[in-house]
């Protein structure tokens, strides 16, 4: 044995043994791509560098050997340097997505791809714990969520996206309809968290918190929980009956209601603070925003958000035959298709830009359409005229489009001269909403009258009291970006509450160059909506529009993915090292040496643009299985991995002994599924022992952020139980 230091740790090792080995025997961890003792030493990814005193250049631990009295060290600034280049060289010619498009934009960060697929599978009780990861009110954010996802989804390249949002439903209505899936609760925290506001922020808020152990109880002003998803969003969209349920498994988790309580009114910031450990605000945008334009005081002019409660809690304004709505967003078509069932004879819609413009999904434009809507598209009210102190017409300018403002979105600009006037009953202003300032007059609210908290810790100016959703900094927005930070928050509460320090820091992706993709191999097919009732019937009254999908009809649709992000994403060792280090792989950004090609045979399946060329997969076909079916072909940047001549694997003498697959780093080299669809999940897999008919059973109990997702039976033990397979899963799940 020889003696040595490895970060001012005194070691010993074997005479002639490496650093790397040292180190590793040692608890040291010195990243490598492409080290592995069952092959030779190869030292060509260059991450294994370390620096010993007295030796001037630094020294790759996996081929250098230990010497006595050795000082060593793996982190030093030079060594990090020196690998952190080394990444950057190697992620510059590495195409592949880590995650996909569509994850990366959802602003909850839900694993999109991972349920779509699981859909597609059939197997909706996992894909409901995954979503349920992520959102709490699945059901419900299925039914109205404006679905940025799809907006990135990459289907969209080779004709239209996929239904992600309905998708979501319809495994989340599978388990309403079933016994609801309720995650296991940590051991209790001792912990208290008070919540002010019920709806989607404060419920989500509410649901992770009391999964993590702590005590939360949560106020609310109405008469039931939901915030704007119960009393903003009509019942032809979301039924309340479907609502209540999700609140309901809420509830089973622990969380305590309770209703009917004002801030400011019945208690304090300070005062539930003085109770708890922690406190979130979450009181939502309750304020209609005004337009302010002459005449908005005339009775008959209602702001969008006070007219949807309204008819929601059974106290609709008589608002008359004659309605226009004003503005373009989905509250805007809400109002307008509300007032259509309300019996109202003439509806107009009147906004500033053209209907490309509307910010409102195009479903719920073209479905107002149809149950009879007017779009009075590039005009803008310039004044509500009245009689008696009741309103009577609306004076609209006529606009034109200029030149894009900061969204975008072309500007609406007057025509000078050009007026129109329409009669009307009613006038809803459905152009936003904002916070009730005298409810949070605790907290320091910025310039535009919101609460001001930290964006990635959500701490306000009182110590442990944080603030999540519309009611904070920009203002509202859409309910599954209240869900998303909601979700952060509660990782910042829980760390809080521990003592402990969060990391904020955005891991590094990879992300594949959109204008090098090509589509042109993949076939057509049509994206699938669920039916709806016929607008003729559907515009007589509140009943939910969506019928939602079958199961063909989801399998179907959900098998339409292009599965974008890696399903190596948790297990590559690619990433766990780039992720280590803040690397810029931009700075070496150039032509791609390496397609982005398929090839594979009916066991392993090779994309040789997420190839790094480590060189694991030829030596350990050479030097283990002494077989030589793949190699390292051309020269340069031109290197690539690929059988000769560049035959299929099928044409080669591989064995598909799996052992390729098995040591590549990155997601290069896969293993080729039977099902439909392979789904990237972050499992971990456990043995664990059951008690079956007298017999004690292995099984592989899978796991996803710690979440129990499936049980995996070994079929051997199935036949010495005397029960089927089939029989045996139902026992274990």
């Amino acid at each position: 044995m020889i003696n040595l230091t490895i970060n001012g740790k005194a070691i010993q090792a074997p005479e002639g043994s490496t650093i790397l080995e040292a180190a590793r025997a040692n608890g040291i961890d010195i990243p490598t791509l492409c080290y592995d003792k069952a092959v030779e030493i190869y030292g060509a990814c260059g991450l294994c560098v370390v620096e010993a005193e007295g030796i001037p250049k630094l020294l790759r631990s996996c081929s250098a050997k230990c010497t006595e009295g050795m000082v060593v060290n793996t982190e030093s600034e030079r060594v990090v340097r020196s690998r952190k280049v080394a990444m950057e060289l190697l992620m510059s010619a590495h195409d592949g997505d880590c995650v996909a498009p569509c994850q990366l934009n959802c602003p909850a960060r839900t694993d999109c791809q991972g349920y779509v697929g699981l859909i597609a599978n059939g197997e909706y009780d996992v894909a409901i714990k995954l979503i349920k990861n992520k959102i709490s009110l699945p059901a419900s954010i299925g039914r109205v969520c404006p679905h940025p996802c799809e907006k990135a989804c990459r289907r969209k390249n080779v004709e239209e996206p996929i239904n992600i949002a309905q998708l979501k439903a319809f495994a989340a209505d599978i388990d309403l309809n079933a016994e609801s899936y309720i995650p296991e609760c940590k051991p209790a925290s001792g912990k208290k968290v008070a919540i002010i506001g019920g709806g989607p922020a404060g419920l989500t808020a509410a649901y992770y918190l009391a999964i993590m152990g702590h005590e939360v109880t949560v106020y609310d002003m109405m008469e039931k929980m939901g915030g704007m998803l119960r009393y903003g969003i009509p019942q032809y969209r979301l039924p309340k009956e479907v609502l209540d349920k999700e609140i309901a498994i809420i509830e089973k988790t622990g969380v305590k209601f309770k209703n009917g309580v004002k801030l400011g009114v019945d208690f304090t910031i300070e005062s539930l603070k003085a109770e708890n450990d922690a406190v979130i605000v979450a009181v939502g945008a309750w304020k209609s925003s005004s337009m302010r334009t002459p005449g908005e005081e005339l009775e008959g002019v209602y702001g969008g958000i006070d007219f949807l409660r309204g008819v929601i809690k059974g106290n609709a304004p008589a608002i008359g035959e004659k309605v226009a709505i004003c503005g373009g967003g989905n509250t805007a078509m809400d109002a307008c298709r509300t007032a259509v069932r309300l019996g109202a004879k003439e509806v107009y819609v009147v906004y500033r830009r053209t209907r490309n413009e509307m910010p409102a999904d195009k479903l719920e434009i073209d479905e107002a359409e149809e149950e009879g809507v007017i779009y009075k598209f590039l005009t803008n009210p310039i004044s509500f005229n009245g009689e008696d102190g009741k309103v009577t017409s609306i004076t609209l300018q006529i606009m034109e489009l200029g030149e894009p403002d900061a969204s975008g979105r072309r500007r609406p600009v007057p025509v000078e001269g050009k007026t129109e006037e329409i009669a009307v009953d009613s006038v809803i202003l459905a152009i936003g909403q904002k916070l009730v300032t005298e409810d949070v007059k605790e907290l320091e609210l910025n310039d535009r009258g919101n609460i001001i908290a930290d964006p990635d810790f959500f701490t306000t100016n009182i110590e442990g009291v944080f603030a999540i959703g519309d009611a904070t900094n920009r203002g509202a927005s859409i309910a599954i970006e209240a869900i998303g930070e909601a979700d952060r928050c509660v990782k910042a509460v829980d760390a809080y509450l521990n003592g402990q320090a969060l990391d904020t820091r955005v891991p590094y992706i990879s992300k594949r160059d959109e204008a090098t993709i090509d589509y042109s191999d993949r076939e057509k097919e049509s994206r699938l909506t669920p039916k709806v009732l016929p607008a003729d019937v559907r515009n007589k009254s509140f009943d939910e529009v969506s019928l939602g999908f079958t199961e063909e009809e989801a399998q179907k649709e959900a098998s339409r993915c292009l599965e974008c992000g890696c399903r190596e994403y948790y297990k590559c060792k690619l990433l766990n090292v780039a992720q280590r280090y803040d690397i810029h792989p931009e700075r070496f950004k150039g032509e791609m040496p390496q397609k982005y090609t398929h090839d594979a045979n009916a066991f392993i399946e090779r994309n040789t643009a997420k190839c790094i060329l480590c060189g694991l997969c030829v030596r350990s076909c050479r030097e283990v299985m002494d077989i030589h079916a793949i190699g390292l072909m051309g020269r340069g940047f031109k290197t690539d991995v690929s059988p000769a001549f560049s035959l299929p694997l099928d044409q080669t003498n591989c064995n598909n002994c799996g052992l390729c697959v098995s040591l590549c780093p990155t997601g290069a080299l896969t293993e080729k599924s039977t099902l439909k669809k392979q789904v990237p999940l972050n499992e971990s897999y456990t043995e664990e022992f059951i008690d079956i008919n007298g017999t004690r059973a292995s099984v592989l109990v899978s796991r996803y952020n710690g979440i129990k997702l499936r049980v995996i039976p070994n079929d051997e033990i199935s036949r010495n139980c005397g029960l089927s397979r089939e029989e045996l899963l139902a026992k274990v799940q």
